[in-house]
């Protein structure tokens, strides 16, 4: 070769490129289709969601959980839902409100009362095939969430529902995710 002179590389090749494209399908990250259950069987189709059981002595959190959970899946899933207990469901979850506790978290200084709250909920799930198979537990799922007292009674709101309200939110995006999207 001349000084001065240069020849131009070659193009890729056939081969070249069917290696690069192996190593690129053999390096992937692991991701996969959102939806694609990893716990349900590709059989499952229709889920009954019965209300909740509680333990706790509080109003309705178990209604609320039970309302968010079915509405999540509703709106993540192409699964029919079915609100009760059902023989024609190709599984089942069950939902139990182990506790819930509130628990004052701020003190105004100038006055001696409670500013602020902390309600703690703690709940289990498990989802059944038709045949009695576990497909998916969690026995301990706790959410908290913190909200503000009133001060003036006279326009006073009790806010404690719509923390309980919050963390059923939380929860059923939480269970929905962790049932259809974990690897």
């Amino acid at each position: 070769m001349r000084p001065g002179s240069f020849t131009a590389s070659p193009p890729p090749t056939l081969a070249c490129a069917l290696v690069s494209v192996i190593i690129l399908l053999l390096t992937g990250c692991g991701y996969h289709q959102a939806g694609s259950a990893t716990h349900l069987p590709a059989d499952v189709r229709t889920l009954a969601v019965p209300i909740f059981a509680t333990n706790a002595q509080a109003y309705r959190t178990e209604m609320a959980f039970t309302q968010a959970t079915i509405r999540e899946l509703n709106l993540r899933t192409k699964y029919h839902i079915l609100n009760a207990d059902s023989d024609s469901a190709d599984a089942t979850l069950h939902g139990t409100i182990l506790t819930q506790t509130v628990a004052p978290l701020t003190y105004d200084a100038s006055t001696g009362q409670t500013s602020s709250y902390l309600v703690s909920i703690t709940a289990k799930v498990i989802l059944t095939a038709h045949d009695g198979h576990i497909l998916y537990r969690n026995d301990g799922i706790l959410f908290r969430e913190q909200y503000q007292s009133t001060q003036d009674l006279s326009g006073f709101i009790q806010e404690d529902g719509y923390a309980v309200t919050r963390v059923a939110r939380e929860f059923a995006q939480t269970i929905v995710s962790d049932m259809l999207e974990s690897f």
